[in-house]
């Protein structure tokens, strides 16, 4: 069977098209810094598992939220109350992962801002509690052995 493949005159525009695509080095580039921007819920599903150390995640939504289910091993400090107080028992060097709802919230970036702006690593766990559960992982639930907000007290239904 032979393959037939279609090509678009070169005068039709496409929106995929429009805009040249960067270079392979401007892509490699691009894609090599967003990866230390960012990591997905499938390798902090991992990490988790895995036992990995020097990484906290934090689920910066509301208390409410939180109690509702969230990433197994989660902190809970929303993103407004990021402040050099609420975070001294953790090291200085320790990386957080933040996140927030999804992709159509921004409280993880905002909260890596604050991150940031008091000089803690930071990366975003991309996809948030949505892609966490898209990916069918389990969620905790306030009351649960590892529930706790960013002071180290456990969290009470």
């Amino acid at each position: 069977m032979t393959r037939q493949t279609t090509t678009i005159p070169s005068s039709a525009t496409s929106p995929l098209t429009e805009e040249p695509a960067a270079s392979p080095q401007e892509a490699l580039a691009h894609f090599e810094r967003l990866l230390a921007f960012e990591t997905d819920c499938w390798d902090a599903h991992a990490a988790l598992a895995a036992g990995h150390s020097g990484f906290v995640v934090l689920d910066v939504r509301s208390p409410e939220a939180y109690a509702t289910g969230h990433v197994p091993g989660a902190v809970n400090l929303p993103h407004r109350r990021i402040v050099e107080r609420n975070l001294a028992r953790f090291d200085a060097d320790v990386l957080f992962i933040v996140y927030c709802n999804g992709p159509h919230c921004n409280g993880a970036d905002r909260a890596a801002v604050r991150l940031s702006r008091l000089g803690r690593k930071v990366k975003k766990m991309i996809g948030g509690i949505e892609g966490w559960k898209d990916e069918g992982f389990e969620l905790a639930k306030a009351g649960d052995e590892q529930s706790q907000n960013a002071t180290g007290e456990r969290s009470h239904s």
